[in-house]
């Protein structure tokens, strides 16, 4: 689709119209010069070619007209749009770190009744809570004795849910690096300009191995205007089977809920605790409505400038018409 940006200026081409048809033309007066032996000179100039001149002369009038509208039409800012592209605006880049140690395979996670492990809920709710954020960036961070940056932050949501469901107990480590998790995750987001980042970070025990402190590195996170929310996952009670018969423990013994909580207070994230897979789903749905989805759009129209075509064509009409006029008086003059 064309378009004309500064239409007005279309009104230009009418000048010289105008000014021909205002202006008063020159009128021959007594005080003109006259020249007895003009006749002469005109006897001396083939008439065939003087009149073959005139006859050209009047079509280059044409040219001159064809020029002036492309000029004209370049100063108008022409322009060519093409189709609209719908540009979704930059949502938020949420990191997930998801821990891998040896206790997420406890089978203490009920769902309608039925136990499942502690990971194999993570992977299912987690993979849900993926598919919802469209528009935002995702990264995973799998984390035992130490962590792994498994996916950085993207946009294919898809590979995300793959690789968290690829994920096998004991990849990463046997042991609990909190701290080293957030400082990766802290790393990753760091690089990204986003005003909206956050780190999910679940786990279900303390911080019992790696260098940083989970304190401190919250701290980092809260430097560089990065949420962390935290999510303690595990059952306060599991009937398991010795041979003294049933006997009821507690699995999350080791989790350690007062520094999840504080880590989340420092960045202005929120503590969640997860006992069973409905509460985490319940928790996925609350963080969703505490980092919404930017799903605004703007659709744009690219632009092509064709100014420079006419202006070329323009300044090659010129060249051609002065040709013609200097072949014109080299005629003239044999």
């Amino acid at each position: 689709m064309i378009q004309i940006a500064y239409p007005w200026i279309l009104i230009v081409f009418f000048l010289p119209f105008l000014l021909r048809y205002f202006l008063t033309r020159a009128t021959t007066n007594n005080a003109a010069l006259k020249v007895p032996f003009i006749s002469d000179l005109i006897n001396i100039f083939n008439h065939n070619r003087l009149d073959a001149g005139q006859k050209i002369l009047s079509k280059l009038k044409y040219f001159i007209f064809l020029i002036w509208l492309l000029i004209v039409i370049s100063a108008s800012g022409i322009q060519w749009l093409g189709k609209p592209v719908l540009i979704p605006q930059l949502g938020r880049d949420l990191m997930l770190a998801v821990d891998l140690s040896g206790s997420m395979r406890t089978p203490d996670m009920i769902i309608d009744g039925k136990s499942y492990t502690r990971i194999a809920v993570v992977k299912d709710v987690g993979s849900k809570f993926i598919n919802q954020r469209s528009g935002d960036r995702v990264g995973l961070i799998l984390f035992g004795s130490k962590p792994y940056l498994q996916t950085p932050l993207t946009f294919d949501r898809q590979t995300v849910k793959e690789m968290l469901n690829d994920a096998t107990i004991g990849l990463a480590g046997e042991q609990t690096a909190i701290g080293d998790a957030i400082a990766l995750a802290v790393k990753q987001l760091i690089s990204y300009p986003s005003t909206s980042k956050a780190l999910i970070l679940l786990t279900d025990g303390g911080n019992n191995t790696g260098v940083f402190d989970p304190i401190d590195a919250a701290k980092l996170a809260q430097k560089e205007h990065i949420k962390i929310y935290t999510i303690g996952l595990g059952a306060k009670q599991l009937t398991i089977q010795t041979m003294f018969g049933p006997q009821v423990i507690n699995p999350s013994s080791d989790l350690d809920i007062d520094s999840l909580r504080q880590i989340a207070q420092i960045t202005g994230g929120q503590f969640f605790r997860a006992e069973d897979g409905n509460e985490l789903q319940n928790i996925y749905t609350k963080i969703n409505s505490l980092e919404p989805v930017k799903s605004d759009s703007a659709t744009v129209r690219p632009k092509t400038l064709l100014y420079p075509w006419t202006l070329s064509l323009a300044l090659l009409l010129s060249f051609i018409l002065i040709a013609i006029n200097i072949r014109m008086g080299l005629n003239h003059v044999r």
